[in-house]
């Protein structure tokens, strides 16, 4: 499914969610903690996808929140009728951290849902799962939405990317690079979709080790490794500790641990570790690219793909300065443009790609 641009929203225009969930007790917290922020209207709730099919075009929601399992039909079932009458419209997935739901979760987020909440469980008080709500929440349905400043008309930024491809262009020769001894990935919102184009379009004599970070919770990091380990040319998994970096598999950072390089001992291994989150996240992209950036130099290919925010900037950043290729998704096949965005804004994307040009380009560097 093509990526969605984010919506314009005008000058006292909210954003409409409709919420589906089978649990009372979950319509209620989501519709209490959304209707704290202005800029959100819950405009219904539905027990069920059946219901919910019923009530869109009479409540005209920009957004679900979509419940994996629900009786009569279920998450996945309402999303394909979604993706086929509405593709305007957003989708956030609710799951709980189980296998089974991370599994359809995934399933989801490959046939066009557009990100995932997981469900808090044992928070202990109403009062504190309202605020995780509102923390992880609120920012993944504004993500998708340009919002007006208060007191100043609507309006679509201009953005000065780098040069963007062209079918008819010439290829960027990249004659001051140094020859690439890694491949890197940060990948956020849109990610499973996005690397599910990337990783298996790799050929099997792939030169270089792939590390990738995409931001997801512990079980969903493993059970994403497995998903793409089935459809990739190479071996895919979820890393490990000590795990050897070398050529001919893909590593993905497993969810709450930073995946961090070490080039001590004589090879070249993973290290993982719980410290504090950067940007907000753990897995962080800017964990792994300043290591690379400490044990390869400029020795990389630096990938940045779609995702909401700014991780990765920083350490684009340090691997730019060394010399690495840096390679950005453009906005267009983007879910949400913010991580490759600001890469582009700051000035150090070498390409700013579409999703299906990216290994082209990627074999024409490392080869």
């Amino acid at each position: 499914m093509a990526a969605l641009n984010r919506r314009v929203l005008q000058a006292g225009e909210r954003i409409r969610v409709l919420v589906v969930d089978d649990s009372a007790v979950i319509r209620h917290l989501v519709t209490q903690g959304l209707a704290q922020d202005p800029a959100i209207e819950v405009v219904g709730t539905a027990s069920n996808g059946a219901i919910a099919l019923e009530r869109i075009p009479q409540l005209s929601p920009d957004l679900l929140t979509l419940d994996v399992e629900m009786p009569e039909m279920d998450g996945l079932e309402m999303l394909w009728h979604v993706r086929r009458d509405y593709p305007h419209l957003r989708v956030i997935m609710f799951s709980t951290l189980t296998e089974r739901c991370a599994a359809v979760t995934l399933e989801a987020l490959s046939r066009g849902a557009d990100d995932y909440v997981t469900k808090a469980s044992n928070q202990g008080s109403l009062d504190r799962s309202m605020a995780r709500l509102k923390d992880e929440l609120i920012p993944k349905i504004k993500q998708f939405f340009l919002m007006p400043e208060p007191g100043r008309p609507a309006f679509r930024p201009e953005i000065s990317p780098a040069p963007a491809y062209a079918p008819s262009a010439q290829p960027m020769r990249l004659t001051s690079k140094l020859q690439p001894r890694t491949l890197v990935i940060g990948v956020s919102t849109g990610g499973p979709a996005a690397l599910s184009t990337v990783l298996p379009a790799l050929p099997a004599g792939f030169p270089l080790p792939v590390l990738v970070v995409q931001h997801m919770p512990p079980l969903f990091t493993r059970l994403l490794a497995d998903r793409l380990h089935s459809a990739c040319r190479l071996a895919v998994k979820e890393a490990s500790q000590l795990e050897p970096v070398a050529a001919g598999k893909i590593l993905i950072a497993p969810g709450d641990f930073h995946m961090r390089v070490d080039g001590k001992d004589g090879g070249i291994h993973v290290y993982l570790d719980q410290s504090p989150p950067q940007n907000s996240c753990r897995p962080a992209v800017d964990a792994l690219f300043t290591s690379i950036g400490e044990v390869y130099g400029g020795a990389a290919i630096a990938v940045i793909l779609t995702g909401m925010g700014q991780d990765g900037l920083h350490g684009t950043r340090v691997l730019k300065a060394q010399g690495a290729s840096v390679l950005a998704q453009d906005e267009a096949s983007s879910v949400v443009w913010g991580m490759p965005g600001a890469v582009v804004n700051a000035g150090l994307a070498d390409r700013v790609l579409p999703l299906e040009q990216m290994v082209s380009e990627i074999l024409r560097i490392a080869v």
